[in-house]
């Protein structure tokens, strides 16, 4: 018997506490298997990349990764030498900023408009605590044009939310859409100085966490008069159905001062409702948020959160929107584009604390054929093999044990059926099924017992 060696911690480190037990892994398989199946609906293609890129590319124009990065630095032996600063690497910290440089990399090669959906593991060095990870899987689609990029691709991202959370059956959500442009021309209309701008955005897009009070508190730390605070409060309040809320935002506009960007901001927003509208997508499950802003700078236009009713205290569980210079900041022209993203590893992890979910069973096995004699185990494997061959999962009892033990162990595998064989069973080439959830036994031939597991699972 193996000892156990006292001096290693094999405890996780903090923040990839990301273990799953096997129902929470067939479950998150079977998420993972609901939203590509959705994506790909839509026409998006998988493509996946390094967990590792350069330092100089995640750490490109436009981009907040700095402070959340995990650099690579390998162990190095005494007989080699330390890697030029040039070749400096570290961990992926999301999805968007390897695309552009795969599209950078391959650029001759893919068709454009460039329709991609990746389910990687991304990595960031923040403060862990519970709800964030270090080591996550991001869910997510991009759409990336050349030269230029239809809006009706933004249009598009609410209606494969729509489909995905209702897919998935976790209840009814709200996804909430705006236009950075709007909120950038509103502030541009009230004389905010363009260095205070971006300031200004990633404080708004705390107000639903902070409140009203410490959002102003912080725009007036960045020297944003009390007057001009309470009306971008006022304007980040508008309210009401889709239309009404357009109907006010172009009133206002039209009594603003330099409002060349928010009128254009209005306009896009117009035109990826009416797209949301001609897709189909349910009146009750979006709206225009205007106080949603998103925290990366390389957001310029659109942008969506999304939120589960009755559980805002979840977050957004799945946000984005478009961008219109990180991909040409590596391919040197301009190159649009439009994505979401799914924070996966946190998003199952509160559906199941909060009860919305729960694990599958821990196997995908339907059926367990018992060992009764292992003088049969020939029997007992052509069996397995019989049913397998139908598209039918079983488990095989190798150890031929006390048959309450051997329906104990498939009781807590969450397998339903059981196949007991025994000497008389074999004699008269039939087999008794034992549905373990009711306790009903029933008697079939073996000639028959395809069709009969077909018809109880």
């Amino acid at each position: 018997m193996a000892s156990k060696t006292e001096n290693i911690n094999y405890k996780l480190p903090s923040g990839f506490d990301i273990e799953l037990l096997p129902g929470e892994k067939r479950l998150e398989q079977h998420l993972i298997d609901t939203i590509r199946r959705v994506f790909e609906s839509y026409g998006f293609t998988p493509i996946e990349t390094p967990a590792v890129e350069r330092l100089e590319v995640l750490q490109a124009k436009g981009n907040q990764g700095d402070n959340i990065i995990y650099s690579i630095t390998p162990l190095i032996s005494e007989d080699r030498t330390e890697e030029s600063s040039s070749d400096s690497r570290g961990l992926k910290f999301d999805q968007t900023v390897p695309l552009a440089a795969y599209i950078a990399r391959h650029l001759n090669d893919l068709t454009f408009p460039f329709a991609r959906y990746q389910m990687d593991m991304v990595f960031r060095g923040e403060r862990a605590k519970k709800g964030r990870y270090r080591q996550f899987r991001q869910c997510d689609i991009d759409v990336v044009g050349r030269g230029s990029l239809s809006l009706l691709y933004d249009a598009q991202m609410p209606a494969i939310i729509a489909e995905i959370f209702s897919a998935v059956n976790i209840g009814k959500f709200l996804i909430r859409i705006s236009n950075r442009k709007v909120l950038k021309g509103m502030f541009r209309s009230l004389g905010v100085q363009p260095e205070q701008i971006k300031s200004c955005v990633k404080i708004v897009d705390t107000l639903d966490k902070v409140g009203v009070e410490k959002v102003k508190k912080a725009l007036a730390e960045t020297g944003i008069s009390l007057d001009k605070s309470d009306r971008i409060i006022e304007f980040l309040q508008i309210n009401g159905s889709v239309d009404e809320v357009l109907g006010k935002l172009t009133a206002q506009g039209a009594n603003l001062d330099n409002a060349e960007e928010f009128s254009q901001g209005i306009a896009e927003l117009q035109q990826v409702i009416e797209g949301v509208r001609s897709l189909g997508v349910s009146s009750d499950c979006y709206c225009i948020d205007l106080s949603i802003a998103r925290g990366l700078d390389y957001y310029t236009g659109t942008v969506y959160e999304t939120t589960l009713l009755g559980y805002e205290s979840l977050g957004s569980i799945c946000s984005g929107g478009r961008y219109e210079e990180l991909v040409g900041t590596f391919a040197g022209e301009t190159m649009p584009g439009v994505g979401i993203s799914i924070g996966l590893t946190r998003l199952m992890r509160q559906l199941l604390d909060a009860g919305i979910l729960k694990p599958l069973s821990s196997t995908p096995a339907k059926v367990m054929v018992l060992n009764l004699q292992n003088h049969l185990m020939s029997t007992y494997l052509q069996v397995s093999q019989l049913l397998r061959a139908s598209g039918i999962n079983v488990v095989t009892e190798f150890s031929q044990q006390a048959i309450g033990k051997q329906f104990k162990r498939a009781d807590r595998l969450g397998i339903p059926l059981c196949i007991v064989i025994g000497d008389d069973e074999y004699q008269a080439q039939t087999c008794r099924i034992k549905v373990l959830a009711s306790g009903e036994q029933i008697d079939v031939p073996l000639d028959n017992l395809v069709e009969q597991i077909q018809k109880l699972i």
